[in-house]
């Protein structure tokens, strides 16, 4: 039987929304058609983008291309259920138009992820077991909207420099928030970054939760270093932590059987923050893309039986 998984890609490979100068002389439409040369299937959103549901569907079909899901700046932590629901209408209904089944739900309410002279030592942080509780009731009543709404499935980003980075902090919000509206998003490059190391035993741990899934790799070296030297999480980006798979530290082969083992269907996108200049986008989309396409079709081989 077929993995019913496909392989997609963020243009943060070729621009960056939070360093507009990595990439910002590149047209949208130079990403989307090395892209699709490569062998990707759809592109999650970024903000060059066409901003209406109607326009990104047309702009998408020219190079026939999906669109995977978008990044949502949510602000739970410190604001209400009502008022998320106020500001998500145009971001979701253009998911839905364009037939997104997850949004890439990342907190940033308090966040130092875009704060070039911060500290990651700086983020937010809960400080008892009654916040994460609350701030899991909304993330549940926000989720349960989503898909009533829309159709479309909360996938949470753990995300360096935000109120859920270490493994500590994802055990916690799987354990306030509930399955049938709170689904993980599981980035490969930020559990490594947040701590875990390997993050194989982690992604193992709740796989159960996992509806989205980002494969960046790192350079060890260079995590070690923003981790001793107290770097920004931008910072960190300028000087490479990240990457592409097959690139790094990360053992992709282990990440991908954990996942067809435990029956995960949807997306794999490649996403790593890098400077343009210095990691070519063509040549180092195309090794994540080449890096994730084996993996995958060694696990479609059918078992020998001896």
């Amino acid at each position: 039987m077929t993995w019913n998984v496909r392989i997609g890609i963020n243009p943060i490979s070729w621009m960056n929304d939070d360093l507009p100068e990595l990439g910002g002389e590149t047209p949208l439409e130079t990403a989307l058609s090395e892209g699709r040369q490569i062998g990707y299937a759809g592109f999650e959103l970024g903000n060059k983008f066409p901003k209406t549901g109607v326009a990104l569907k047309a702009k998408l079909a020219q190079y026939d291309l999906a669109c995977i899901s978008g990044w949502y700046s949510g602000f739970l932590a410190e604001d209400s259920v009502a008022a998320e629901i106020a500001r998500c209408h145009d971001h979701m209904a253009k998911l839905q138009f364009n037939g997104a089944r997850v949004v890439v739900y990342g907190e940033c309410a308090g966040t130092v992820q875009g704060q070039i002279d911060t500290p990651l030592a700086h983020r937010p942080r809960f400080n008892d077991l009654a916040q994460w509780q609350a701030y899991g009731e909304r993330l549940n009543a926000f989720g349960a909207h989503l898909q009533q709404t829309y159709g479309i499935v909360l996938a949470y980003h753990h995300h360096m420099g935000a109120y859920v980075e270490s493994p500590q902090d994802i055990d916690q919000l799987m354990a306030v928030t509930d399955p049938r509206n709170v689904g993980l998003l599981f980035d490969t490059g930020h559990a490594w970054f947040g701590g875990v190391g390997d993050p194989v035993a982690l992604l193992r741990k709740h796989i159960n939760r996992v509806v989205h899934v980002h494969c960046k790799d790192v350079r060890a070296d260079v995590v070690a270093q923003a981790r001793n030297d107290g770097w920004s999480f931008l910072t960190g980006v300028l000087y490479g932590t990240f990457t592409v798979p097959g690139d790094g530290a990360i053992d992709f082969d282990a990440v991908l059987s954990a996942l067809h083992g435990a029956g995960y269907e949807g997306w794999l996108v490649v996403e790593a923050e890098q400077d343009p200049a210095v990691a070519p986008s063509y040549a180092y989309a195309d090794k994540g893309f080449k890096t994730l396409r084996a993996i995958v079709e060694r696990l479609d081989q059918p078992t020998q039986e001896v």
